[in-house]
């Protein structure tokens, strides 16, 4: 018997007792609105399938297609003899639908953020500014950069002034500011408009996150920039083929000399195989599918309407959410856990999120809505909320 790594016996004892330790769920049908998970049929509240495009006949089409033509992989980074016709084609779509000079695509969203703060942020004389809810990704590339961080309040306007106006910014190299579109554990809408205007004023590169703005927010689903009307004045921005989506990826548009730059120095551009033929074909058929059936986009609108209202009217805190992402807040780890436990048996998947995902005292189940999901899913979800939540003291 290896005791090499006994050590880890406290650590998970630890996490344990603070209800931290997670038990992977097991998905045994479709990424669907209704899906069979650890074996029971449940109303399914936590994918980021905002869409449906998971099960959507042309894009599964496209993905065996493409199978059938090109194979299974690559089989090779993007540098060497892993570059496809259709990646630069996805990648000119996705430049076109972000409304940028040039895209450049990686393995996820969280790579191409890391690769953008590694590659832009080289030296101490740097400087990243980043939102305190800022996704884990953006936290870990600033990890990787080299540059000095200075972390604003959370859409603190007022803080991150001050933070712009410090000798140390002022007399940075670079300077580049990241955030969420929209911030991911909340549901909140960066406050992008005052965001441009501070950092045009002093000189900083914008860029943002819109991991769970893209296909989502903006009257064609473009992203926070299309929703601000703010087209051609952000920097940077940062999708995820893996949400709206429905499949794998990420990707960076922005000026056309950026991408240039980013194929010779990002490291997971670099050194990562690229992604299959087949995941290219599912995001190519996406765009079309987000193109050319709008009224997805509004179904998703309506049922987050929809639900958002009946969580409220039952007493719930859905925190500040603006947009499919809310939260039920909680407060405490045992009771979140606990509530999804019970919400689960009853036929409702929604799953608690403890610390260190968000802080303590901030525990919550996350809730997300999708185009997919029948007025009647969302009845019979909203009424085991309010069954549950009422038997276990939550609301009255």
């Amino acid at each position: 018997m290896n005791k090499k790594f006994d050590f880890l016996d406290a650590e998970i004892a630890q996490l344990k007792a603070e209800n931290r330790f997670i038990h992977l769920h097991e998905l045994q049908s479709a990424q669907s609105p209704v899906a069979v998970i650890d074996g029971k049929k449940v109303v399914n509240l936590t994918s980021n399938n905002y869409l449906n495009l998971t099960t959507h006949p042309k894009v599964k089409q496209a993905a065996i297609e493409a199978i059938e033509k090109y194979g299974i992989g690559t089989a090779a980074v993007r540098t060497i003899i892993g570059t496809m016709t259709m990646h630069e084609e996805l990648e000119r779509r996705l430049a076109a639908f972000k409304g940028a000079e040039a895209a450049i695509l990686t393995q996820s969203g969280f790579t191409a953020n890391t690769a953008t703060c590694q590659c832009l942020m080289t030296s101490p004389e740097d400087v990243l500014i980043s939102d305190e809810l800022n996704h884990a990704s953006i936290i870990d590339g600033g990890r990787l950069a080299k540059a000095k961080k200075k972390v604003y309040r959370h859409s603190d306007m007022a803080h991150l002034k001050e933070i712009l106006e410090s000798d140390e910014v002022k007399n940075a190299r670079r300077k580049l500011l990241v955030t969420d579109g929209v911030f991911s554990m909340d549901g909140d809408i960066c406050h992008l408009p005052d965001i441009v205007e501070l950092c045009n004023k002093h000189g900083v590169i914008t860029m943002i996150d819109d991991a769970h703005a893209s296909g989502v927010l903006g009257e064609h689903g473009h992203g926070t920039v299309e929703y601000f009307h703010m087209q051609g004045q952000v920097d940077i921005q940062i999708g995820t083929l893996s949400k709206a989506f429905a499949a794998v990826g990420g990707y960076v548009a922005g000026p056309q000399k950026l991408r240039d730059y980013m194929v010779s120095t990002a490291r997971p551009f670099l050194f990562s195989s690229s992604q299959p033929p087949s995941v290219i074909a599912t995001c190519l058929a996406g765009l079309d599918v987000i193109e050319n059936e709008p009224e997805r986009l509004q179904k998703l609108w309506d049922n987050t309407h929809y639900f958002k209202t009946a969580l409220q009217q039952a007493g719930f805190d859905t925190g500040h959410s603006q947009t499919p992402v809310t939260p039920v807040m909680v407060g405490d780890s045992a009771q979140a856990q606990e509530l999804s436990r019970r919400l689960f048996d009853e036929g409702v998947f929604a799953l608690a999120i403890v610390f260190p995902t968000v802080p303590r005292g901030k525990e919550r189940l996350r809730t997300i809505v999708t185009a997919g999901h029948t007025r009647e899913d969302l009845e019979f979800a909203a009424a085991k909320f309010a069954k549950v939540g009422k038997e276990m003291g939550l609301i009255k």
